[in-house]
């Protein structure tokens, strides 16, 4: 689990290895990850976009950045949370992912709320 709180965003992140959906005999793990965003702080604000480094068990990064998450770009007031699930192929059985979202006020500043590193590995792999 990871945890990071930004200007009163706070971002959450559980991970889970999901062997139903993953082939090990060919390089195939796949690894969902469940996130928390609340908004701590007292303005409202809202998610415009994604960026996140994928790091694969030999090293090997990967940026991915697009607009909302999931196909939203939740406004939250403060006190309130969006939660949402998504998901990460490997060819690794342990990786790490971590981050940012671009968020925005509604006096219109742009800052970037962090995502703390959480691992992704399958049961056993790590001691």
């Amino acid at each position: 689990m990871s945890e990071a709180i930004t200007r009163g965003i706070r971002v959450k992140v559980e991970s889970e290895f999901v062997p139903e959906r993953s082939d090990p005999q060919n390089g195939e793990f796949f690894f969902a990850y469940h996130v928390t965003i609340e908004n701590q702080g007292d303005e409202p604000v809202q998610l415009l976009s994604r960026h996140w480094v994928i790091t694969d068990g030999m090293g090997k990064e990967q940026e991915v950045r697009g607009p909302g998450v999931v196909g939203k770009q939740p406004r939250l007031r403060p006190g309130e949370a969006f939660e949402y699930t998504s998901a990460c192929p490997l060819s690794t059985q342990i990786g790490a992912m971590q981050g940012s979202y671009r968020m925005v006020t509604e006096s219109g500043e742009t800052f970037d709320a962090r995502i703390a590193p959480f691992t992704l590995a399958i049961p056993g792999a790590l001691n």
